[in-house]
């Protein structure tokens, strides 16, 4: 028994954020049906390469598992009656249509409620339902409106995105609390709701203490590469043949990198004693730290650290990650055996004990059941 089992979800996303969001409550025991457009199908089953080994773009198998899919054209009455009957077996609809497009389908959360009194609905949006209701959605786009590209970068003047749809995820997650947490207040007065989630919105949270230092602080944070505005030493170092990640979050580990550093003496200079004494001293300590890490490999410091409790590790490339994951027990790939094929999916991150999440259906093809 997955923790859903039982629910169905209507699912009218495409992209990435809320196919995320239904693949999730699909890997908790869901039923999802996945609406698609005939003939064409969700936008990302024609984003690649990269390509499985059967030619299916990867980045749709990325957030499509555990769904069946049915082809509706929802430019046909015959095809929004198909809509509404689906609708009616559905615990849960999920959308990103356009509110002008939810409403021109009948799948506006008025339409849908007189359908399903106890219905929870979720719409996805990029600026929200009011004003910017019309401004497409992209991830790339939020996150340069939304302040993320301004914060992340090499350095000042050169902005960048982060190198995944991080906000399609973030906002997709923030979807799947809000299904839950209505899920439960149906369970307790047998209510529906509506729940609406934002890409801007959504990031803007997640930004947390770079919002929060604009909010309370009134600061407008800038582009420090791979610093930290209030923590150091936090940040990445050359050692004698590659890179290395230091996360220094207070002066015992500030005190435990010095000493196995050689330079005992730094942790009780009065100018890097405390944090914001390092903050304020950023480039002399820098200095200083990366004189002495220079002296040897990274894996070296990496176990020399580690060993003492000091956050340190090198910069991996993707398949490094997922050895290291595999090495410590993780299980970060699991396979689905499907009609004599062996599909690999990156594993659900997590555990339950009692109703653990299900591998049990590979992105559907589409119109397939």
């Amino acid at each position: 028994m997955g923790a859903l089992d039982g629910l169905v979800v209507a699912d009218f996303t495409r992209v990435l954020a809320g196919p995320y969001a239904t693949m999730l409550l699909g890997d908790m025991g869901a039923t999802v049906i996945k609406v698609e457009r005939p003939e064409f199908g969700d936008d990302t089953r024609h984003w690649g390469p990269p390509y499985d080994p059967a030619g299916r773009a990867t980045y749709f198998e990325s957030v499509n598992r555990n769904k069946t899919s049915v082809a509706i054209d929802m430019n046909s009455n015959e095809g929004l009656a198909e809509a509404r009957e689906l609708v009616k077996r559905a615990d849960i609809v999920i959308h990103n249509f356009p509110p002008s497009n939810s409403e021109k389908f009948g799948l506006d959360y008025s339409s849908i409620k007189n359908l399903k009194a106890d219905v929870i609905y979720c719409s996805i949006t990029g600026f929200g339902s009011g004003v910017g209701a019309q401004m497409p959605g992209y991830d790339l786009l939020v996150q340069a409106m939304g302040g993320l590209m301004s914060v992340t970068g090499p350095g000042p003047g050169e902005p960048t995105k982060v190198g995944v749809a991080l906000v399609d995820v973030i906002t997709g997650m923030h979807a799947t609390i809000g299904i839950l947490a209505a899920l439960n207040h149906r369970n307790s007065t047998g209510e529906g709701q509506e729940i609406e989630v934002n890409l801007l919105s959504s990031l803007l949270s997640a930004m947390v203490n770079q919002s929060s230092g604009y909010v309370s602080g009134d600061v407008v944070p800038g582009i420090l590469g791979n610093a930290h505005p209030s923590i150091v030493p936090y940040e990445v170092y050359q050692t004698s043949d590659r890179p290395v990640v230091i996360a220094v979050g207070n002066d015992g580990q500030f005190g435990k990198l010095c000493s196995v550093l050689g330079i005992p003496e730094v942790a009780t200079d009065s100018r890097f004693l405390t944090n914001p004494d390092r903050v304020a001293n950023r480039i002399a300590i820098n200095e200083l730290l990366n004189m002495e890490f220079s002296k040897q490999g990274a894996d070296h410091w990496w176990h020399m650290l580690t060993e003492i409790g000091v956050p340190c590790g090198p910069i991996n490339a993707l398949d490094d990650a997922f050895k290291l994951a595999d090495s410590l027990g993780l299980n970060p790939i699991v396979t689905i055996n499907q009609e004599g094929e062996q599909r690999k999916q990156v594993a659900n991150p997590i555990t339950f004990s009692k109703t653990p999440v299900r591998y049990t259906v590979a992105p559907p093809s589409l119109d397939e059941a």
